[in-house]
């Protein structure tokens, strides 16, 4: 069998507790030159996408652990690697859902294999300018795992309610650049959060009290006045 150049070498993470189907999705990638990685609970499936690295996820919305779409999030929280769905979900609200969540594209069982390899291909190829993600960043005394959702602050971990985690996140991925308002209050989405920027200034200074050594002279989360806010590593 010919393999096709451009396959070569790409990582593919196969998230399905369908271990009879994950064997035989793996035996079909390989055989045409992708870099194959099975997990079998979105867990497993979170933790080996910070490790693997992977060029695309294959992701399966029925796990024994958490919905599918969980793991969407997850993911969305540090990575923009591209995700294809493989469900035998047909519902038209399950594919909206995914689709919104952050999904690139939306397979259903049964299927084919050829389908699913152009799906594949066209999911790496759109994704391939932006691929330079780290899931861990490193600030001064913050240590920062996007992947995991867990900040640590001199060793000790952080915690964060889940508003103001979704504030850090939006900033730690833009960090270095300027984070408009509305941007923010249109990217965090949190329960708290309305058309009010005042909710900025009350969750960035409770963000402050936590992580910065001196929260009325932040060091990493920083206000641009008349523009934004910006994290500084």
């Amino acid at each position: 069998m010919t393999l096709a150049p451009e396959n070569l070498g790409n990582r593919v993470l196969v998230v399905d507790d369908d271990a009879a189907l994950a064997r035989a999705l793996s035996v079909n990638l390989r055989a045409h030159g992708w870099d194959p990685t099975t997990a079998a609970t979105g867990a497993a499936g979170l933790a080996a996408a910070a490790t693997v690295r992977p060029d695309v996820v294959l992701l399966d919305l029925g796990l024994p652990d958490m919905p599918g779409l969980d793991v969407i999030d997850g993911l969305r929280g540090w990575s923009r690697v591209p995700i294809v769905v493989l469900s035998a979900r047909q519902l038209g609200d399950d594919k909206v859902d995914a689709l919104d969540a952050g999904a690139d594209d939306y397979v259903t069982k049964p299927f084919a294999m050829n389908e699913l390899l152009a799906r594949l291909r066209a999911a790496v190829r759109r994704a391939a300018p932006a691929r330079a993600e780290e899931p861990v960043v490193v600030a001064g005394e913050l240590r920062i795992d996007l992947a995991r959702r867990q900040v640590f602050r001199a060793g000790q971990e952080v915690r964060l309610s889940p508003t103001e985690w979704a504030l850090l996140e939006v900033l730690v991925r833009h960090r270095g650049r300027i984070v408009g308002r509305q941007q923010l209050l249109d990217e965090v989405r949190g329960p708290s959060f309305s058309v009010e920027t005042n909710y900025l200034r009350v969750y960035t200074a409770q963000l402050r009290r936590k992580l910065e050594r001196d929260p009325s002279h932040p060091r990493h989360l920083v206000t641009v006045p008349g523009a934004g806010y910006r994290f500084e590593e």
